[in-house]
């Protein structure tokens, strides 16, 4: 048991363990302490210095967030001195912030004009030094701008980068008043070995980072007659839409969202569970069959571990940092793209819309699903297969545009063709649900029965941890698939890309031997990606990783192989996985690239 230790806080005492700051045990007593630079998820390190505080005996103020606390220790966390304090670091970090508040997109959302509210920042006692200043604005990215203009240099975003995702795209540039948060050679996002996942934006506390929005672009469509505009929406999105609406992290919105994007009009509202069903059957059929290539035919070629493609921003990662493994990828593109290319033939096939005039716009929990978009290898339709990918964070934007209560909306359903998902697309949202949804399928094809699980819940894969592994032993398999009999499969699973980096170099020593991994860019998975609410820890994560299982369990259709339109699409069009037509619209090839 860790010893505790004795402190009063505003002269109320606190007991908490060894080794917390002062910040967490003033949070034990429901005592706010401003913070820019701390964050839950990163390391600490003390730049900001809004969190001080006064202990007495020391004339210097202390920085909570990084200060221990100690025996006896007396603090004061609301002096005169504090106060002034406080006031006068969030002035000087006004002198080199462009205040125009009204247009940026973080208005409202914003931890600094947070501050500068509760300190009355009204008059500035400080030049203004952002006339002086050359700021840059880099929009060349599809997914993601910088905002030089609006960074506090707080490093947040570069301490994101390098301990939650192991990139280290943008790192810290320059001494003293030069210092600012650049790329190598300072080039543009989009031209270094940024993987698009958006972390740094829900990481960031103003508006230096964030997503490129396509919402007037998406107002311009639905509003051309000539057009006919669908949308799909990610399983993370129903979880997450309601949270930045002003529901409890956790909410689960499905048919209002529903309700909403028919308000907004979009001629048809369909669901990316559709696709996540297909992507099943695709990845499910691609790795038995690879096993059965390593197994039966003793191929050398035959790349194994297979891992999941569904995941934009860790298909950059090992195409820039472990391109040897490119082969290892499923060739399967991810739910949205295969939506995307389906919008354009199989859909406009049987509404009878020329597909010229299909706009395919996607909601994603996801930044980087913006890049994906934009690949050029993603027009296998003859079109754009997704022509806008929208953030949930402007989904709730265009809802508010739009004067919609959504709190009073009754629920409505998913429009048919390609709106039809089943609890195991759900679960793409969560770290662990490709997983889960694959091995529901696979087993079930190889054996002729449910996975022994009860309830169809695989526990081993899921949570947050950061790698986690599973192994099913398959037993009395169907004539097919004999040569499966007693065969251990053996998984990992992974979120961030920090612990991919673990995961892979694990497999590149040798120390790990899978069939099959998951990879998701973002901790939790998609419900955690750079497009959802902020701001966001592991609690908040938790709670929306729940609230996919629930809408999980209570589906009437829990697999992807008994999803009724994945049936139909396969007798009407694509006659079955991994077929010449499969492999034209929902496979795809990737590229080498350089690790800078």
């Amino acid at each position: 048991m860790s010893n505790m230790v004795n402190l009063t806080i505003n002269g109320i005492a606190v007991s908490v363990e060894e080794g917390q700051t002062i910040l967490e045990a003033a949070e034990k007593l429901h005592i706010k302490i401003p913070t820019l630079c701390y964050h839950k998820d990163l390391c600490v390190a003390g730049n900001c210095r809004v969190c001080v505080v006064e202990q007495v005996g020391n004339n210097k103020l202390v920085a909570s967030c990084a200060m221990p606390v100690s025996e006896g220790m007396e603090i004061n966390t609301n002096t005169l001195k504090v106060r002034n304090c406080r006031k006068h670091i969030i002035e000087l970090l006004l002198t080199e912030h462009n205040e125009e508040c009204t247009k940026c997109y973080r208005n409202g959302h914003c931890e600094l004009q947070e501050l500068a509210a509760e300190y009355q920042i009204t008059n500035q006692d400080f030049i203004d030094l952002v006339p002086d200043k050359n700021y840059t604005v880099d929009r060349i990215s599809p997914a993601i701008e910088k905002d030089d203009s609006k960074c506090i240099r707080c490093q947040r975003c570069v301490r994101t980068c390098a301990e939650i995702q192991s990139v280290g795209a943008i790192a810290v540039a320059h001494k003293g008043s030069e210092m600012k948060i650049s790329t190598v050679f300072d080039r543009a996002l989009d031209e270094v070995v940024c993987t698009n996942c958006g972390q740094c934006i829900v990481h960031c506390p103003t508006g230096a980072l964030t997503e490129k929005s396509y919402v007037e672009k998406v107002w311009d469509a639905i509003a051309d007659p000539e057009s006919h505009v669908v949308v799909q929406t990610a399983p993370a999105v129903r979880i997450g839409l309601g949270e930045e609406l002003g529901f409890e992290p956790g909410t689960r919105v499905t048919g209002k969202m529903v309700s909403a994007l028919r308000r907004l009009g979009f001629d048809s509202v369909l669901d990316t569970d559709f696709t996540a069903d297909l992507t099943i059957m695709e990845e499910g059929t691609e790795l038995l069959t690879r096993l059965k290539r390593a197994l039966v035919e003793d191929d050398p070629d035959v790349a194994l571990p297979m891992a999941t493609s569904c995941s934009p921003g860790w298909v950059k990662y090992i195409e820039h940092k472990y391109p040897e493994y490119l082969p290892n990828l499923s060739t399967c593109k991810s739910p949205q793209q295969m939506f995307g290319a389906l919008a354009k033939t199989y859909y406009a096939k049987n509404v009878k819309v020329d597909p010229q005039n299909i706009i395919s716009v996607s909601i994603m929990p996801c930044t980087a699903k913006k890049y994906e978009a934009n690949r050029p290898e993603m027009k296998d339709s003859g079109y754009k297969d997704v022509d806008f990918v929208l953030t949930t964070r402007e989904l709730a934007v265009m809802i508010r545009q739009a004067g919609i209560e959504f709190e009073k909306l009754n629920d409505e359903s998913f429009d048919s063709i390609m709106g039809t998902g089943s609890g195991a697309a759900v679960i793409f949202g969560a770290t662990g649900g490709v997983m889960e949804a694959a091995l529901r399928t696979a087993y079930e094809i190889v054996t002729g029965r449910e996975v022994p699980f009860e309830n169809l819940e695989i526990l081993p894969v899921r949570g947050l941890e950061g790698v986690k592994e599973a192994s099913i032993k398959i037993e009395g398999t169907v004539d097919d698939w004999k040569f499966l009999e007693g065969v251990e499969l053996k998984c990992a699973i992974t979120n961030g890309l920090e612990n991919a980096h673990q995961l892979m170099d694990n497999i590149k020593n040798g120390e790990s031997f899978y069939h099959f991994i998951e990879i998701m860019a973002c901790p939790g998975g998609c419900l955690g990606g750079g497009g959802q609410p902020y701001p966001v820890d592991d609690e908040v994560r938790m709670k929306r990783m729940q609230a996919i299982y629930n809408e999980d369990s209570d589906l009437p259709i829990r697999k992807s192989h008994e999803n009724p339109e994945i049936v139909q699409i396969y007798k009407e069009f694509l006659e079955e996985p991994l077929s010449h037509k499969s492999h034209k619209l929902l496979h795809t090839t990737y590229v080498k690239r350089e690790q800078y």
